[in-house]
């Protein structure tokens, strides 16, 4: 059975989408079977794949029950890759969907009976902490924290993992971090030292840091204008190399997770 996976900061900007693609696109290359599913009204993570944006075709018409997630899944230049794609329209999915009073587990209920099909399920979450935050905490089975190596970088941080306890709590629902990612990094720079540094020291010894950093890089912000994920538009970047360690840090996290449960 998958398991899923909330790529989530209420910060914008901070590689979000950029991680939800080539994270997945990775694992794709490397023989995983993954879904990706764009929760972002924004349709970012759609547009990266090359793939058109249609109400007709969404995860929109999934929440509002129109549609099953099978009926909306649409296939990428990736074999092993699929995607639930997004619209705007889902912007105004928040008002609706607050009117059913299971609204937070209607992400998690729409996936039942998918999940055998696939290693891995990314969902790429808006930067906010509204209704589609709260489906995305629900459903997932860990969170991955991308955080960019910039100043104001915590900022907020405190309430993102206050309404993860709050969703463990009152929806009996955990979503365990699985790791802290440090974006848009720039070793050269104090600035970034110092950041990464304050990350280090804000979570300490209670959550695990991917020791693979992400850095600043033009291909990886040129990629998505060619409807392509960064590792398919330019394979020998470094924001490409950086996206395939990830993914093999990734994968060498869970194996090792798997064992201790042994």
């Amino acid at each position: 059975m998958a398991e899923v996976i909330s790529i989530l900061n209420q910060k914008g900007g901070c590689g979000k989408t950029t991680t939800a693609v080539n994270l997945s696109a990775a694992l794709a290359l490397l023989g995983k079977k993954v879904l990706v599913i764009d929760m972002d009204p924004q349709a970012n993570a759609t547009t990266a794949f090359g793939v058109e944006k249609n109400e007709e075709n969404s995860v929109y018409r999934v929440l509002t029950g129109e549609q099953t997630v099978a009926e909306a899944i649409v296939s990428t230049e990736i074999s092993e890759l699929d995607l639930l794609p997004s619209h705007i329209s889902l912007s105004g999915a928040e008002i609706e969907l607050s009117k059913d009073i299971g609204f937070p587990f209607i992400l998690k209920e729409s996936m039942d009976g998918l999940l055998d099909g696939y290693d891995y399920v990314l969902l790429d979450v808006p930067p906010s902490l509204g209704i589609l935050t709260i489906n995305a905490l629900v459903a997932a089975d860990s969170v991955i924290i991308p955080i960019q190596a910039e100043f104001y970088a915590l900022e907020g941080m405190a309430d993102l993992l206050d309404a993860m306890k709050l969703v463990e709590s009152r929806l009996n629902s955990p979503s365990p971090i699985k790791g802290i990612l440090i974006t848009l990094y720039d070793s050269r720079t104090r600035l970034g030292r110092d950041v990464y540094h304050n990350v280090k020291q804000y979570f300490g010894d209670t959550e695990y840091i991917f020791k693979t950093t992400i850095p600043r890089n033009v291909k990886l912000a040129e990629a998505p204008s060619h409807g392509k994920p960064c590792i398919i538009y330019d394979d020998e970047c470094i924001g490409t190399e950086a996206y395939n360690d990830l993914a093999k840090e990734f994968l060498a996290l869970n194996e090792s997770d798997g064992e201790d449960n042994k």
